[in-house]
């Protein structure tokens, strides 16, 4: 007489995880002009050191800056010919800030540097971080839970584990709105700090898993 096969049972395990950010990113694009292209690159240069020197000002405060390609754009005069009006010049820094306490005193500073646009915070989590990872165990945790539920349901018990598909990780700022540029005119007296918190961040971690379970008795 043939054996009964092992019924399977295939469940999701699915969990929501609010944490805290690791880093705040801001982007920051310090433009230049002038009739003559190289006193354009010069005026850039300038303001691109004294925003590095602003931001080197805090230390460890300051996970990471990188600065993208400079551009240098012409403005043609109007009419015929290719005589130039204006070169105007920019580069984009962007910054990785790990120490929230000073966030508000940096934007507010680097948004008062001269032809100085600051966008952001942007809320992220560190690539690698352990968060993905508890949240991928609790997953698998919740698919084992749910499997033994119905097992109980049925009058058995889950024997083993056949299969486990990864659904996928990913993650979302919690009520964020989109980045607003900040910038301010040049002024005596020092602008306000701004006051900026972090927002949460929801991190989504989904798996499929297959178990067998003991016979139930029939039904």
């Amino acid at each position: 007489m043939a054996e009964r096969a092992e019924p399977l049972v295939r469940v999701r395990g699915e969990v929501t995880l609010d944490v805290e950010p690791e880093i705040a990113r801001l982007v920051v694009t310090i433009r230049a002009q002038d009739r003559n292209r190289r006193r354009t690159l010069d005026r850039l240069a300038e303001r691109q050191r004294a925003c590095r020197a602003l931001i080197d000002r805090y230390g460890e405060a300051v996970e990471d800056v990188g600065a993208s390609a400079v551009v240098i754009t012409p403005e043609p005069r109007g009419g015929r010919g290719e005589r130039i009006r204006a070169y105007h010049g920019a580069v984009r820094l962007r910054v990785s800030v790990r120490d929230f306490t000073v966030l508000g005193e940096l934007v507010t500073e680097l948004g008062d540097a001269e032809m100085a646009a600051v966008e952001g915070p942007s809320w992220e989590l560190r690539p690698g971080t352990e968060v993905y990872g508890r949240a991928a165990e609790q997953a698998m945790h919740a698919a084992l839970t749910k499997a033994r539920t119905y097992a109980h349901a049925l009058g058995t018990e889950v024997t083993g584990l056949v299969e486990v598909a990864d659904i996928g990780l990913s993650h979302n700022a919690v009520g964020y709105p989109p980045p607003v540029p900040v910038a301010y005119a040049a002024a005596e007296a020092a602008p306000p700090v701004l006051d900026l918190e972090p927002h949460p961040i929801q991190v989504h971690a989904a798996v499929e898993a297959t178990f067998t379970l003991a016979p139930p008795p029939r039904l």
